[in-house]
């Protein structure tokens, strides 16, 4: 089976996994073959097995991030233009729109529908003429769009847009929808694919959407963090406009719900990502949870040693950042020390993900000021008078003499702590898990889902709800060894690599059963033609060869 793979461009990974899970899914599921398609960057240099293909983006859709130069734009004839005209008009409509009220049936009038329809003109005329270069970003585009952003029944939001927003927007949308116009619909590339899976939906997935247009290839959409939740929460929308945020947000908005009505199947990584979907008008009956796979195998060590540990050890591991909420988990464990005091925390840094945003100034800002809080509250305490304090808080990073490895660190846990206010499947639970070690976490994300009864969870912004449930596990050494072992038994259960790979090697199988066999030239098709096909001479009679009567008898 040949698999168009969709990415995202650099480092396509899985919010919270600690490694491209897309990798070991080519890796691991030898009998098929790859073409990667990296929608919106370049592929990450990684190695990859011989059957796997990477596709560029060459040709005239491969154009650079900036306005396309005049040689780049092709004039489009009176009815091309015709044809852009009502296309992007349909598409503006279905962005600018007001939603259907809640209970009517969706129509020609339904802002999704209007979307979609636009959408596949568009499609449809960057098919005939080569693509979409400088249409998109046309003063005749940016007309249109005011036009729909004025036109009656229009969202307030977008009627309150101007014109520079109007400009960014086009900018915006060009780039989301270049993927109209690059050159991976011939026969050698989205044609010849038994599957296009998508490694996220949106923008990512656009590619799969005209596949099934053009040719009825089926898609498959994974996801193990929404991108749409992602949008919502980028912080560097922050100094964008209102209304610009809102033509952002219908345009995401509209293009995951396209991908989630038009896929074949849905396989989000949780129930947090599967409720998502559902909101935005996904099929139940084509949802399917399949859970990602981590590495255990670098945990068993840790892991087998349940009674392992430092006594009086709490770890925190991840990424520095606001969403983490440090500032609440200090607050606990200054309640948590005023009550145990020879307990010390770990706070251990992981880098961010390779390819995934910069945010070292954020992250340098929210680290200096959670270490000041650190110093507030716990002033350096030493033993005697001539003795060197030390802080019961440390702040160190992964990969340094204090925590070079995962292992090392989980290994001195006592209790694993999460405190975030915002997730989506965090890693390090699953990770903690492996290890056999006991997990106190709140109460977000797929937190719930991932712990199944095996770790106490408490509310988000509440610290001393996070402190008494760390003293009672500190306190009950037996009852700390009873959840972490089974932590590890679920977590070996539900969230390996092999279970994945046994998943998605199913999940290939059905969709291509309910598939219409595609005949191509050069290709071998099983069973397409009887054993008697592939013999000389003729094995029907005459007569009914001519189509002149019944056979002789």
């Amino acid at each position: 089976m040949r698999i168009g793979l969709l990415t995202e461009g650099g480092s396509p990974c899985a919010t919270g996994d600690t490694g491209a899970w897309w990798q070991r899914l080519v890796h691991g599921l030898a009998p098929h073959d790859f073409d990667l398609y990296a929608v919106g960057g370049p592929l990450p240099a990684v190695p990859l097995p011989p059957r796997v293909r990477p596709v560029p983006a060459t040709g005239e859709g491969a154009l650079p991030a900036g306005p396309p130069g005049h040689a780049a734009r092709r004039a489009y004839g009176r009815r091309d233009r015709r044809r852009f005209a009502e296309g992007f008009h349909a598409l503006a409509t279905g962005l600018t729109a007001e939603p259907a009220p809640t209970g009517r049936p969706a129509g020609d009038e339904d802002p999704a529908h209007a979307f979609a329809t636009g959408l596949g003109a568009l499609a449809d005329l960057a098919r005939d003429s080569g693509g979409l270069p400088g249409a998109l970003r046309s003063d005749d585009a940016v007309r249109l769009l005011e036009a729909a952003c004025r036109a009656p029944g229009a969202r307030r939001a977008a009627a309150a847009a101007g014109l520079r927003d109007h400009l960014a927007f086009a900018g915006h949308l060009e780039r989301a929808l270049r993927p109209l116009s690059l050159d991976w619909y011939g026969e050698t590339a989205l044609a010849a694919a038994d599957l296009c899976h998508a490694t996220a939906g949106g923008p990512v997935a656009l590619p799969g959407l005209l596949a099934k247009r053009f040719f009825g290839t089926p898609l498959l959409v994974t996801e193990y963090g929404v991108g749409l939740r992602a949008h919502y929460l980028d912080a560097g929308a922050a100094g964008r406009s209102t209304p610009l945020r809102a033509l952002l947000a219908a345009l995401h908005g509209r293009l995951a719900g396209e991908t989630y009505r038009q896929a074949a199947l849905l396989t989000p990584g949780n129930a947090h990502a599967r409720r998502w979907q559902e909101r935005l008008g996904a099929p139940r009956d084509r949802v399917r949870t399949v859970h990602p796979g981590m590495p255990a195998e670098r945990f068993a060590e840790v892991g087998e040693d349940e009674r392992g540990g430092e006594p009086g050890t709490l770890v925190w591991i991840g990424r520095v950042e606001p969403a983490k909420d440090l500032v609440a988990l200090l607050h606990a464990f200054a309640d948590l020390r005023a009550r145990q005091p020879d307990t010390r925390l770990r706070i251990v840094s992981v880098p961010a993900d390779p390819g995934g945003p910069d945010r070292g100034a954020d992250h340098c800002a929210y680290l200096a000021q959670c270490a000041a809080l650190a110093a507030q509250l716990f002033p350096d305490e030493a033993a005697g008078a001539h003795a060197v304090g030390e802080n019961p808080v440390s702040f160190e990073e992964l990969g340094g003499p204090e925590a070079p490895t995962l292992e090392d660190v989980y290994a001195s846990a006592a209790v694993v702590v999460l405190s975030s206010t915002v997730e989506g499947f965090p890693a390090s639970l699953v990770e903690a898990m492996f290890c056999a070690r006991a997990t106190v976490s709140t109460d977000v994300g797929a937190v719930v889902e991932i712990i199944g009864g095996t770790g106490l969870v408490v509310p988000p912004r509440n610290p001393r709800a996070l402190a008494d449930a760390c003293l009672a596990l500190l306190r009950d050494p037996e009852r700390r060894h009873r959840l972490g072992a089974a932590a590890r038994a679920r977590a070996l259960e539900l969230f390996t690599v092999d279970q994945n790979l046994a998943a998605f090697r199913g999940v290939y199988l059905e969709l291509l059963s309910h598939a219409p066999v595609r005949h191509r030239a050069g290709s071998d098709v099983p069973f397409a033609h009887p054993a008697e096909a592939h013999l000389p001479g003729s094995w029907a009679p005459k007569a009914v060869a001519a189509g002149t009567g019944a056979p002789d008898a």
